[in-house]
This record gives structure tokens, C-alpha cells and sequence, in this order.
């Protein structure tokens, strides 16, 4: 019957803990169609998210596209099919490893940014300072990340792309004996419109993700210099596994066909 007992309890507290984190995004949500509108505070949580992340972003980019041409290359070369290197590098890169990169990438800065930030003032009581000034916490505080983090991981994932196509580009002309047009023309030919839009739409949705794991890890943060510390680690894995969760029922949806 302990089991049992222990069971139930794992349960009724992962219950507890889904309800917990919808009331929350519901609440998010509720406020991002009400005024008033910190403008100031989401433009400086775009610089934060979405411009300090370029230079990691654009490296784990650009090393991504270049292994994944040399893998494809030497996986082909037992086959006779070398020059599928430009179509799978550039699908491979739009359509998943771009987005899921950046938005790794991402969840591991800007998330424990997040939740370090607002835990540190949850822990002491900034936010019931707040609270106490008739301001909002999750309008003055929630909205501007989410936002911010919808609004430049796009951003941030078509740098990625390019930067990844480019790597491969590199690769391939370098070391693979690719020529540079045929290379540029195939990798053109080969993209769709469908292709880079479905990573934009996964990017965004993980955006959200990030955002919202971080803010609500650090509302929920208690317990002095340990807590925040552990809601730091909480949401950075909890945003990658939803993230690498959320790819998979994206890409269920957008390529069902």
C-alpha cells in the first residue's frame, strides 16, 4: 500500500503543479491584452533576449551547418549520394535544427536570467512591493519577457538558419569539393517557403516557452539563495524538454501530410 500511497502522491503533486503552471499562463495571457503597456521595459528585454543572444546563437549556427554537411557527405559517400549535401543541409537547418538550436541555446541564457532575476526579487519581497504600488507584477514583469521572447526568436532563428547554411556552405566548398555556384544554386532550388516558415512558427512557440518557463519558476521561487537557485535549474530543463516536446507535436502538425 505504500506504493501505492507514494504513487498517488507523485501524481496529485504533477496535478498540482500543471494547474498551477495554466493558471499562471492563463493569467499571462489575460494580461498582455490589457493596458497599460510597458513599452520601455519591452524594448530593453528585447536587447537582452534577442541581441545579447546573437553571438552564441550565430556560433552554435554556423558549427551545427558545418558538421551536419560533413555527416551527410560521409553518409552519402557509401551510397554514391554526395550531392544531396546543399538540400539536406538547408532542410535540415530551416525546418528543425535551426529553431531547436537557437531556441537551446536561448533557454539556457535567457531562462536562468529570468528566473535568477525575478526570483531574487521574489525572495526579497520586490514583488509585494509591487503589489503595494497598485502595479501589476505579471503586467510589469511577465508580459515584456513573453513578448520580447515571441517577438525575437524568429528573429533570432533566421540569423541562425543563414549562419548554419552559410557553415555548411563553408564546409562543403572547402574541404568537400563542392564548387560554389552549383553549391548556392542547389541550396536555393531546393528551400521553400514552407520550409523557413515552419521554423519561424516552432522559434516563436519556443520563444513563449523560454519566456514563460523562466518567469514562472522565478514567481515561484522561495526559500532565500537556495531557491532561487534551484528555480534557475528548473527552468532551464523544463524549457528544454517542452521545447524538444513542443517540436515534436509542431512538426506533427505543420508536415502531417
Amino acid at each position: 500500500m505504500n506504493i501505492f500511497a507514494l504513487l498517488g502522491r507523485a501524481v496529485l503533486s504533477l496535478l498540482a503543479a500543471i494547474g498551477r503552471l495554466a493558471i499562471f499562463t492563463g493569467g499571462a495571457l489575460a494580461a498582455m491584452v490589457s493596458p497599460p503597456v510597458y513599452g520601455r521595459l519591452f524594448l530593453q528585454q528585447v536587447m537582452r533576449i534577442g541581441y545579447f543572444s546573437l553571438p552564441v546563437v550565430g556560433l552554435t549556427a554556423f558549427f551545427t551547418g558545418g558538421v551536419l554537411a560533413l555527416q551527410i557527405y560521409l553518409g552519402g559517400n557509401r551510397y554514391g549520394a554526395e550531392s544531396i549535401v546543399p538540400q539536406i543541409v538547408v532542410l535540415g537547418i530551416t525546418r528543425e535544427l535551426g529553431p531547436v538550436i537557437a531556441g537551446l541555446m536561448v533557454a539556457g541564457r535567457v531562462a536562468a536570467a529570468i528566473a535568477a532575476e525575478i526570483g531574487t526579487m521574489k525572495v526579497t519581497e520586490q514583488i509585494d512591493a509591487l503589489t503595494t504600488l497598485a502595479t501589476n507584477p505579471v503586467k510589469y514583469l511577465v508580459v515584456p519577457r513573453i513578448l520580447a521572447a515571441v517577438v525575437t526568436m524568429p528573429v533570432l532563428t533566421a540569423v541562425g538558419d543563414s549562419i548554419g547554411v552559410f557553415g555548411g556552405y563553408v564546409v562543403a566548398t572547402e574541404n568537400l569539393g563542392f564548387t560554389s555556384s552549383t553549391y548556392l544554386k542547389n541550396t536555393v532550388d531546393f528551400a521553400t517557403n514552407s520550409d523557413i516558415s515552419s521554423g519561424l512558427i516552432k522559434a516563436a512557440v519556443f520563444g513563449f516557452i523560454i519566456a514563460l518557463m523562466g518567469c514562472y519558476n522565478g514567481f515561484h521561487s522561495r526559500g532565500g539563495a537556495q531557491g532561487v537557485g534551484a528555480a534557475t535549474t528548473t527552468a532551464v530543463v523544463s524549457s528544454c524538454i517542452l521545447i524538444l516536446a513542443a517540436d515534436f507535436v509542431l512538426t506533427a502538425l505543420l508536415f502531417h501530410s
